[in-house]
């Protein structure tokens, strides 16, 4: 067993725990499961069959992961990007009216983001960032996987006056997602070094037991506002699992290498549009991967003190294969999850917390009813809470404050990345704004021509998402 695990996962080399590689996919997994039905959900707005999306996310997520786990030999787990799905059902499918065309366009796309992914380009992008900004995106990252659990524990909610204000504090989600992150601190900053390390799977598996009794002994609703049925009531437990279309990886054949079919082709290639969504859908697929490796990268190994990537072709040949399969087997473009980072912060340093990860992913496609409750955001927004806040304040003390143009970019980016909701958007300001401080304090001779590009090519990216 130890001379396999260093044979495929360099156990010894990079000082892995076994337990920690395990746990680390599992609780990533765990927190990443809402995709599933998430995106099933979006895109059957297309009209897509949604259990055969659900299928088709979960299995290419799985392959992925895989790939990334044993070749990449990373804790990165792949999945479908959420702002991306979002764009292919509203925008990309808007236009064309068929979403064969669209998924047919984002197969281009991915085509082409594995092309500049696997050529030097993508690498020397990374590289020419400076080691501060990339402690800027790690810290924004924790910020943002924070604010995913704020929200999605109803903590912080929208408000047509102030945009975001304090939640609902009678509302019984709020208050379970309250008692889990408490758990998880409790357990964190014990003395205890080992519950500290499993502070995160035990709290949310406490949560549970304890949501469910609740729930059932108080007799609470079953169902949300929106009449969304609530995972921990019994009667939704028994309607999951007796529902058939929810076992057996039903449905993928009804969504699978569809985009192959003559009138997709036709569809796709007549309309003008077209051309600018394929350009739009590779920057995004770039910008959000970049972004997520960068983050995540120095807590997963792949990025060294230096700033620089370690065995990173790998890790984005992994990716890239990712964005070339998804859409022939009916899904859209998977990409490296910020939620990766929760395993490196349990002490995952290699690709078989991925694996780990891949597997459950692979099984959610047949047997999702025994994974139901782990989806109810009262639970994973807890591991999200708290993990965010360790990157946001691991990263951040590395940022050299002195340097005040380093100081406003990390100011600009992170509340950037906070409220557009989005990575890949506040990555993209803060550096178009580092570059032109830069500029105008003469300092220009400083950034690398790399950079410039980079800053270029983010200014098309928001005006084709202006314009398109």
């Amino acid at each position: 067993m130890k001379n396999l695990l260093n044979k495929l996962f360099k156990f010894e080399e990079r000082k892995a725990n076994l337990t920690s590689e395990i746990l680390g996919g599992l609780v990533t997994f765990l927190a990443m499961i809402y995709i599933l039905p998430t995106n099933a959900a979006i895109l059957s707005d297309m009209g897509m069959d949604a259990s055969g999306v659900f299928v088709a996310t979960a299995v290419v997520s799985a392959i992925v992961s895989l790939v990334m786990g044993l070749y990449g030999n990373f804790p990165i787990v792949l999945s479908a990007g959420m702002g991306v799905n979002a764009y292919l059902a509203y925008v990309v499918y808007g236009a064309l009216g068929s979403w064969q065309a669209a998924l047919l366009l984002m197969f281009f796309s991915g085509t082409l983001f594995a092309i500049i992914s696997l050529s030097p380009l993508r690498r020397i992008m990374i590289d020419a960032i400076p080691n501060d900004i990339k402690y800027i995106i790690s810290a924004g990252l924790g910020a943002f996987i924070a604010f995913v659990g704020l929200k999605g524990s109803g903590f912080i909610v929208s408000n047509p006056a102030t945009l975001v204000t304090l939640g609902d504090l009678t509302n019984p989600m709020l208050l379970l997602s309250l008692f889990g992150v408490l758990l998880v601190i409790v357990f964190m900053f014990s003395s205890n070094k080992r519950l500290n390390q499993l502070a995160i799977p035990i709290a949310m598996v406490i949560t549970v037991v304890v949501a469910v009794a609740v729930w059932n002994i108080f007799n609470l609703p079953e169902f949300t506002a929106a009449g969304v049925p609530i995972a921990f009531h019994f009667n939704s437990i028994k309607n999951i699992f007796s529902d058939p279309a929810a076992w057996g990886g039903q449905g993928l054949e009804k969504v699978a290498f569809k985009i192959f079919e003559k009138e997709a082709w036709g569809t796709a290639l007549r309309n003008p549009s077209s051309y600018a969504f394929i350009f739009s859908l590779v920057l995004v697929n770039l910008f959000d991967t970049t972004a997520t490796i960068l983050a995540v990268g120095r807590g997963a190994g792949i990025i060294d003190e230096d700033g620089h990537m370690v065995g990173g072709n790998k890790v984005v040949a992994a990716d890239a294969f990712g964005a070339v399969i998804c859409a022939p087997l009916g899904t859209s473009t998977v990409t490296s999850f910020a939620e990766s980072s929760i395993a490196a912060e349990m002490g995952a340093k290699t690709g078989l917390a991925a694996v780990v990860a891949g597997f459950m992913f692979l099984l959610s496609a047949f047997i999702y009813p025994v994974f139901y409750i782990f989806t109810e955001p009262a639970v994973t927004s807890m591991a999200l809470i708290s993990v965010g806040g360790l990157i946001f304040v691991g990263n951040l003390k590395a940022v050299n404050f002195d340097d005040r143009i380093i100081g406003f970019t990390a100011f600009f980016t992170i509340m950037f990345v906070l409220l557009t909701y989005s990575i890949s958007d506040g990555l993209g300001l803060g550096l178009i704004l580092y570059v032109i401080m830069m500029l105008v304090s003469k300092r220009g001779k400083e950034v690398k021509i790399p950079m410039y590009v980079v800053a270029s090519i983010f200014i098309i990216y928001f005006v084709l998402k202006a314009l398109v």
